[in-house]
This record gives structure tokens, sequence and C-alpha cells, in this order.
């Protein structure tokens, strides 16, 4: 076993080197503000500066939006948020063994979301703007949610024994061999109301001349689109295979025994599929938070700062050589994914575990 280890070592030293080194220089960028002088550069201390201007200072606007005082429809979303929360800590309580270091944890879990849920219907339910972290969860968590429902609906339907649906499972990979890139361009074309080749059917239904990107939610809108359609197939695929690698045997005796479609999927083919489900939205969330092609190449992030997800923001200050801001946004595009998988992991382990 020791002289295998020596075999090992170095390429998992190149690994760790490649992963963590630059999570190390990355942070310590993101507590320092770099002045290019003559011969070289200056990297200059500022201690939580930049996150200070993300989060309370300048940048506030940018990153978390414009907060006022929520609507009716917003007051009742947070309560219904608030309440939640607490009651999954009570459920916790009671359910058994529990430790003080689990239910700190659970508290901390459990404050943030409602802070992310504050921020969101301080923003969308008010008369404020949201900034690039709501932003970037719409596009997630809406552009998730329809890319497994469709996705999920064409492997049912392409699972049964119809003609033509080798086809069809072929013509729906095509967005996914597509770059991100030409998805936005395509996208882009397609949008333009003015002369794109669906000019004639915007007329038509009186949008002629309309343009998405003046448009805030319409924007975000076309962003969505274009997301859903490149990654629906990437869901499709997968779930295809869960769907097909079944058991066959519990739905053949459910068929004798004449339960119906719906019994079928609910009690036999989506618990045979929650494991697959769970790791493939868990990787289209992470992924989803990095998304830059599309808002930059369909919208250029407008109008003005309406479709910026973070990764986007990182890559606008970036540019401008702001490099302690970049990688502070990275630094927090970091936390929110690491904490929002870790609650969905658990929820949904928990969900497993009751249903077991």
């Amino acid at each position: 076993m020791g002289s295998n280890a020596i075999f090992i070592w170095p390429a998992v030293i190149v690994l760790l080197f490649f992963s963590i080194f630059p999570l190390i220089v990355s942070l310590w960028l993101s507590f320092s503000r770099l002045k290019f002088v003559k011969g070289g550069v200056e990297v200059i201390n500022v201690g939580l500066a930049n996150y200070h201007r993300l989060l309370l200072g300048s940048e506030q606007g940018r990153l978390l939006g414009v907060m006022e005082t929520p609507a009716l429809l917003g007051w009742f979303l947070s309560g219904a948020l608030v309440a939640s929360q607490i009651y999954f800590l009570y459920r916790y309580v009671r359910g058994g063994p529990w430790r003080i270091f689990g239910l700190l944890m659970r508290m901390l879990l459990a404050c943030f979301i409602i802070l992310l849920g504050w921020l969101t219907v301080s923003t969308v339910f008010s008369a404020g703007r949201p900034g690039a972290v709501v932003v970037t969860m719409t596009y997630v968590f809406v552009g998730i949610a329809l890319q497994y429902f469709i996705g999920l609906g064409l492997a049912l339907l392409t699972g049964q024994p119809l003609r033509g649906r080798r086809f069809f499972r072929v013509v729906f990979l095509l967005p996914m061999m597509i770059t991100p890139v030409g998805v936005a361009f395509m996208f882009r074309m397609l949008t333009d109301t003015v002369v794109g080749p669906f000019s004639p059917l915007w007329k038509a239904i009186g949008l002629g001349g309309y343009s998405w990107v003046n448009n805030p939610w319409g924007a975000r809108a076309a962003v969505i689109i274009g997301d859903v359609w490149q990654w629906t197939p990437f869901m499709f695929i997968i779930l295809l295979a869960a769907i097909e690698g079944q058991p066959q045997e519990p739905v053949e005796a459910a068929i004798v025994d004449g339960a119906s479609r719906w019994q079928i999927f609910r009690h036999i083919t989506l618990p045979a599929i929650l494991p697959v489900s769970t790791a493939l939205v868990l990787i289209r969330m992470i992924e989803a938070f990095k998304i830059i092609d599309l808002p930059n190449v369909l919208t250029n992030g407008g109008p003005g700062t309406a479709t910026e997800s973070l990764t986007l923001s990182a890559f606008v200050f970036w540019r401008t050589l702001d490099i302690g801001g970049s990688a502070a946004i990275a630094y927090c595009l970091l936390i929110l994914v690491t904490i929002l998988a870790v609650a969905f992991v658990n929820l949904v382990r928990q969900r497993t575990t009751e249903a077991v």
C-alpha cells in the first residue's frame, strides 16, 4: 500500500495545486487592491473594503439591488418563508436526538434563507430594483424548474413505444450541441422584432418594434428562455436513461393490478428516479449559478444592469481592472452556491428518509 501511494501522490498534488491554489490566491486578492505601477503591479491590502463596497457601499445597488417596502404579496411570502423555516427547526428538534451544533447550523441556514427571501421580496415585489444576486437566483431557480419538468415530460413521452421516438430523441439533443455563445447570438436574432426572421410574426401579434432588452423583465425572460432551450436536453437525456433503467417488474405488477398511469408514475417511477434527479438538479444548480454567456451576448447585462448575473458582474469588474472587487464577487458567489447546495441536499435527504 505504501509503495502504491508513492505513485498516486504526484497526481494528487497536481490536482490539489490546480484546485486549491486558485482559491487561496483569489481569496487573497479579494482583500486587496491591485495598482498598476511602472514596471509591475503593486498589491495593497485593503481588508474588507471590497466586500463593504459591494454589500454596503457604492456597489450595493448593483449587487443587492434597491430595496423598498414590499407590497402585500411580498409581506405574505416573507411570512410564509419565516413560518416554513420555523417549522423545519421545530421538526428537527422534535424528530429525535439532536445536537447543539446541528441545531446551530440549521438556525444559521434558516437566517440566511430568510435574508435571501427578504432581499427578493423587497426588490421584486416592491418599487425597488433587483440586483445581481436576485437576478442570478431567478435564472437558476426558474430556469432549472422549467428545464426539469420539460425534460421529464419529454423523457416520459419518448420512453413510450411510439413511432419515430428515436428520431425525436436525436432532435431533442441538438440544442445541447451548440455553444452558449452561439445560442445567445441565435436568440438575439430571434428576439429582434424589427429585422429578425420572426419579425412578420411579431408584427402580426402586435409586438412589431418591441424591444425585449428595453424592458428589464422582458430581457430576463429572453435570457431564461435561451437557457431553458439549451439545457433542457441535458435534463432530458439523463432522466430518459433513469426511466429506462428502472426495474420493470413493479411497473408490470402495477399494470396487472389496474393502477393508472399517474399512480405508476407517482409511486414507482418518481421514487426510482429521485436519486438521479437529486444529483441532476444539484449539478445544474452549480452550473447555472455561473451563467455569463447568455446575458453578456444577448443583452450585454442591460437594460442598465437588469440582466447582470454575479459571474457577469465579476467579469465586468475584472475588465475594468478592479481585480479585488471581481474576486470578492466570486467569493460571494462561492458562499451562496455552497450554502444553497448544502440546503438542497439536506432537504432532499430528509424527504427521502421520511419516505423510506
